[in-house]
């Protein structure tokens, strides 16, 4: 049975879905069955709200200096979900909620997302993968033709809303790469996060 909750690196890591709107070439879920102290973190069926909570209530959060939602799908294809879940973080514990996502939520959703979850998610990190769209189309294989342009404007518009908005990408791309990332990150007004290549999340 899958874990909702997960232990990495000493943070608490929400793996509400399955769902993805990519098939990243080098998604570590293609790689493994678990991440921390998960054994398997394929959900037989998507959880559902009350199963959430349930493992939320089940959860010693004593030592944990972060909530983070991310796991074997993108966070943001389970909106209703993740915004409610996060609201009962809240309201159960004082750490800060950080949500790592592909940057896809508003074409996935159809709408600008952002103001909704900028009401209960304190950081957002947000997968950059390549410098250009071609690349980015490439290895990131997204559901969504215009999908670059519209990760980058998804930053952008986080980093009016929420604070601590990141970039970020993994240190295997070439220094050439990894320094244009920088210069688009730079131009949208966003840091960006240089991440080790290891079993980790952003």
């Amino acid at each position: 049975m899958a874990k909702i909750l997960y232990i990495y690196n000493s943070q608490v890591y929400a793996n509400i879905t399955n769902k993805c709107d990519c098939a990243c070439t080098f998604c570590i879920r293609s790689q493994m069955d678990g991440v921390g102290n998960a054994d398997t973190l394929w959900h037989e069926k998507e959880p559902e709200l009350e199963d959430i909570y349930a493992a939320i209530d089940a959860f010693d959060f004593s030592g944990y200096r972060e909530f983070v939602f991310c796991g074997y799908g993108e966070p943001t294809c389970a909106l209703e979900h993740l915004l409610a879940s996060a609201r009962y973080v809240k309201e159960k514990t004082n750490l800060p909620i950080r949500l790592n996502t592909n940057g896809l939520g508003c074409l996935y959703h159809k709408r600008n997302i952002i103001p909704e979850l900028a009401e209960v998610i304190d950081s957002v990190s947000i997968s950059l993968n390549a410098a250009d769209a071609g690349e980015y189309q490439k290895v990131t294989r997204p559901a969504f033709e215009n999908a670059y342009e519209a990760m980058l404007d998804f930053a952008e518009e986080c980093s009016k809303a929420i604070a601590h908005t990141q970039l970020s990408v993994v240190d295997v791309l070439p220094e050439a790469d990894i320094e244009a990332c920088r210069r688009i990150a730079e131009s949208r007004g966003v840091p960006l996060k240089v991440r080790a290549f290891e079993h980790s999340e952003n």
